[in-house]
């Protein structure tokens, strides 16, 4: 069976023609005709369109509705998060070799190169999912993939509150922050919910307002009227064509936002963004990746550092630009939830974030401060 998978692919090579399911059984039937009874061509059909079409193996569980990520660690172990923690699958690749030529298709793809001189990639893939690859030996235990499948769902507040990811209270709270246009920025870990929250208050911005997104890959889907979505690429095999988040903030900026948004800082854009927000644009938004709300600012010292801002710049900067951060946890059971809102103060020549409200009740200092934040404009 292996031999004949393997004229297809490269009769596919040499074709020039799309991998399509009907495709790979015609040239199924062509390579294995009349060697074979029907059971066993329609087994080797099967077995070629899981190697050459879509993920293989893996595109059962990508289409799986309730699967956030699936995690391949070698030939034999494959696990998916569904939401309430990873958990491992009986799915398994005949070798390593099949790990690495999956993992190679999809880059190609893409338009990215993977192999011995590049042994790694991350790059969208069409239909909203995310790859990371590394080869073997980088990859000690064999070829690794992680897919993350990016579902953009437009939840709402109050769907929000049904669902424990915001209280009565929280709610009130960020729903004054987007009214009264503050900006804000979203934090947390891995899959704690960052993006999901941040659509879900966009879609309370007045529907007179420009919302321009600007992200590394479009995951945000906001219940809004007026949204223009811009997204980086990265450079082809030749290195050519690249389109970064700076220049996409840059090209925001001209685009007439009342609201500019940046999915995810993790680089030199958040220099352009603390710029930007600096100069009227108010109610922008984004969200970064960090342990705690009080730990943002050195997140965002350290990210302001690749877009060549000194530490006494970015503090200057933050502390003009932006106002409040929502932070966000996964609990041990998989809930998403708002664990706390807490205000940047500038403390001196640094800015510190005081918490301002705890889904656990507990006192904070900055409280009064964001109660009267919310009933003054900005």
């Amino acid at each position: 069976m292996t031999d004949v998978v393997e004229r297809v692919r490269r009769r596919l090579a040499g074709s020039g023609r799309e991998a399509t399911p009907a495709v790979v059984a015609e040239l199924v039937r062509v390579e294995a005709g009349g060697l074979t009874g029907e059971a066993e061509l329609l087994a080797l059909v099967r077995q070629a369109q899981a190697e050459l079409v879509g993920a293989g193996p893996l595109e059962p569980l990508l289409r799986d509705p309730e699967v956030t990520d699936v995690l391949v660690n070698g030939p034999a172990e494959v696990w998916v998060d569904r939401g309430a923690g990873l958990c491992r699958v009986p799915v398994r690749f005949a070798d390593d070799a099949a790990v690495r030529r999956l993992a190679q298709r999809l880059a190609v793809s893409a338009g990215r190169r993977l192999d011995g001189a590049q042994p790694w990639v991350d790059v969208p893939l069409s239909g909203g999912v995310r790859l990371h690859a590394v080869l073997a030996p980088i990859a000690a235990g064999g070829t690794c993939l992680s897919l993350r499948v990016l579902r953009p769902t437009a939840f709402s507040v109050p769907r929000l509150v049904e669902l424990g990811t915001l209280t009565p209270v929280s709610a009130r709270l960020v729903t004054a922050v987007v009214s009264g246009r503050w900006s804000f920025l979203v934090s947390g870990g891995t899959g704690s919910g960052k993006t999901t929250l941040l659509a879900a208050l966009l879609g309370l911005a007045s529907p007179t307002e420009r919302v321009i997104l600007v992200e590394d890959a479009p995951e945000l889907d906001p219940c809004h009227p007026h949204v223009v979505r811009l997204a980086a690429r990265r450079p082809n095999v030749e290195g050519a064509g690249e389109v970064t988040l700076r220049d996409l903030v840059r090209q925001a900026l001209r685009m007439r936002p009342d609201r500019l948004v940046l999915g995810e800082a993790r680089g030199a854009e958040i220099a352009d963004l603390l710029g930007a927000l600096n100069t009227g644009h108010e109610g922008g938004a984004g969200t970064v990746h960090a342990n705690s709300a009080s730990e943002v600012p050195a997140r965002l010292e350290a990210l302001g550092a690749l877009g060549g801002l000194g530490r006494a710049a970015v503090h200057s900067q933050l502390a003009a630009a932006v106002r409040l951060v929502l932070h966000l946890r996964r609990g041990g059971d998989g809930v998403r939830f708002v664990k706390e809102l807490s205000v940047l103060r500038r403390d001196g020549d640094w800015v510190r974030a005081v918490p301002a409200w705890r889904r656990d009740g507990a006192e904070c200092p900055a409280a009064a401060e964001l109660a009267g934040m919310l009933r003054a404009p900005c």
